[in-house]
C-alpha cells in the first residue's frame, strides 16, 4: 500500500490539530481532516467559550509551537477558591478550600485561554509545519484496515492510506463506531450554561468554583475584567434558564453568582451543552488509536477535559516517536497497547474522580453537606495535600510525556 501519510487524524477541533504538530515534529507525515470548513473555523467570533489550561497543557503548547500565538491573549490562574452553598445565600459553610499558585514553584498552576484564539493559532500553525496536510469541509465514511496500512474514504469521494488512523472525533467518534469500539457512561440529568461576563471589579486572576444543590458555578478569569461561566444546572431548569432573554437570564444569575465582582452584564452569546460520562471501552484497535472525547467525555466540575485529552496528545506522540526510533512499526499493536496502558487507567481515575465529586457535591442531603464542608475544611488546613491539589490541578502528577515536562 502507498501512504499518502503516516498517520490519518479524523477531528479537527483542538486534540487532533495538537497531535498533528507533535507527530510533525517528530518525522511523521500527518494528513487531518476536519467536517467543518476552515473559513469558518478561522473566523469564529468571540462566544464565552474557553478553557483553563493547567501547567502541563502549556507546556505542550509552547513545545508544539501554539503557545507564543496566544500567551497575550490568555489569563493565569493564581488562585482557586472552592465553597459550598445555595442560591441567593452565598457560601452557608464557614469551610472552603483555598489554592494558590505560590504553593508549588513552577508559576501559575494554569492559564484560561477563549476558544476562538486557540483554534486560529492551530490553523496558522499547521500551515506552515512541514509534513502536515489539511482536508477541511469533508467527512469520514468508511474505514478499513490491512496488515498494510489504513484507508479511509471520504464523502467528497477521495480516498486516503496511511499506517495509522486516530480518532479525535467526539463522544460521538465515527471512528470508534466503525472500529466496533463501545462505550461506557450515563448521563447526570445536568446542562451547562456557558457564557462569559463582564464586571466591574478586577477577578485578579482567581477562579471560583461555587457548589450549589442542583450543580457547580464555575467562575473562571479571562484577561481585563470579563470571566467565563460555566454553569451546571438540572436539565429542566437550564432549558427554562437558555430561553430566557439576556436580561432576565442575568436576574437568575446574579444571586448565584454574588456582588463580589460588582456590576455584571453578558459579553457574547449564551450556550448549552448536557452533561454526562462516557468513556470508550477500548482507546485502540487495530492501527488505531482515540484521544480527547473520542476516548473520554467527563463532567466539567474539574475544567480538565482539554487537558485529559492534551495528555492523550503528548503520551501518544512519546509512544509513536519511541517507537519510530527503535524501527518499530508504528501502527503495531502492542506499540499501541503501550498507549492505552498508559492512559486508559489514569483517564478512568479521573473520571470517576469527577463523576463522584458531582454526585457528592450536587445534593442538599445535610449530612453529606456536612461531611464535604468537614473535608474541605480539612483539606485546607493541611498544606502538604494542598500543595498536592494543586500540582494535580496544574498536571504535574503522575508520569508525563516528554512535551509535558517542560
Amino acid at each position: 500500500m502507498t501512504h499518502d501519510s503516516d498517520i490519518l487524524i479524523v477531528g479537527g477541533g483542538l486534540n487532533g490539530p495538537a497531535l498533528a504538530l507533535a507527530l510533525a515534529q517528530s518525522g511523521l507525515s500527518v494528513t487531518i481532516v476536519d467536517a467543518l470548513p476552515e473559513t469558518i473555523r478561522a473566523n469564529a467570533a468571540f462566544d464565552g467559550r474557553a478553557y483553563a489550561l493547567a501547567l502541563s497543557s502549556v507546556r505542550l503548547l509552547r513545545a508544539i509551537g501554539i503557545w507564543d500565538r496566544i500567551a497575550e491573549k490568555t489569563q493565569p490562574m493564581l488562585e482557586i477558591k472552592v465553597t459550598d452553598g445555595r442560591a441567593g445565600e452565598g457560601p452557608t459553610s464557614p469551610f472552603f478550600m483555598h489554592f494558590d499558585h505560590a504553593e508549588i514553584e513552577e508559576g501559575p498552576m494554569g492559564h484560561m485561554c477563549e476558544d476562538r484564539y486557540l483554534r486560529r493559532a492551530f490553523l496558522d500553525t499547521m500551515k506552515g509545519t512541514a509534513g502536515i496536510t489539511q482536508v477541511s469541509g469533508d467527512t469520514v465514511v468508511s474505514q478499513s484496515q490491512s496488515a498494510d496500512g489504513v484507508t479511509i474514504k471520504l464523502s467528497s469521494g477521495k480516498a486516503l492510506n496511511g499506517r495509522l488512523i486516530v480518532g479525535s472525533d467526539g463522544r460521538a467518534s465515527g471512528t470508534a463506531t466503525r472500529a466496533g469500539i463501545t462505550r461506557t457512561g450515563w448521563g447526570y440529568g445536568q446542562t451547562a450554561l456557558v457564557c462569559a461576563i463582564e464586571h466591574d471589579l478586577p477577578h485578579n486572576g482567581v477562579a471560583h468554583q461555587f457548589f450549589m444543590p442542583p450543580g457547580p458555578l464555575a467562575i473562571l478569569p479571562l484577561p481585563g475584567n470579563v470571566s467565563s461561566i460555566v454553569w451546571s444546572e438540572t436539565t429542566k431548569t437550564a432549558a427554562e434558564f437558555s430561553a430566557l432573554s439576556d436580561e432576565d437570564f442575568l436576574t437568575v444569575l446574579r444571586p448565584r453568582f454574588g456582588d463580589f465582582l460588582g456590576e455584571i452584564c453578558l459579553k457574547g452569546g449564551r450556550f448549552t451543552y448536557p452533561l454526562g460520562l462516557s468513556l470508550a471501552d477500548r482507546f485502540v484497535a487495530e492501527r488505531l488509536a482515540l484521544v480527547g472525547d473520542a476516548a473520554h467525555g467527563m463532567h466539567p466540575i474539574a475544567g480538565q477535559g482539554l487537558n485529559a485529552g492534551l495528555r492523550d496528545v503528548g503520551s501518544l506522540a512519546h509512544v509513536l516517536q519511541e517507537a519510530r526510533q527503535r524501527g518499530e512499526d508504528i501502527a503495531a499493536q502492542d506499540v499501541l497497547e503501550r498507549y492505552q496502558q498508559w492512559r486508559r487507567f489514569d483517564t478512568m481515575t479521573l473520571a470517576m474522580a469527577t463523576d463522584l465529586s458531582n454526585k457528592l457535591f450536587s445534593n442538599d442531603n445535610p449530612l453529606l453537606r456536612l461531611g464535604r464542608d468537614l473535608g474541605m475544611g480539612a483539606i485546607n488546613a493541611m498544606p502538604g495535600l494542598r500543595r498536592r491539589f494543586v500540582r494535580e490541578a496544574a498536571g504535574l502528577t503522575g508520569e508525563l510525556p516528554a512535551l509535558m515536562r517542560g
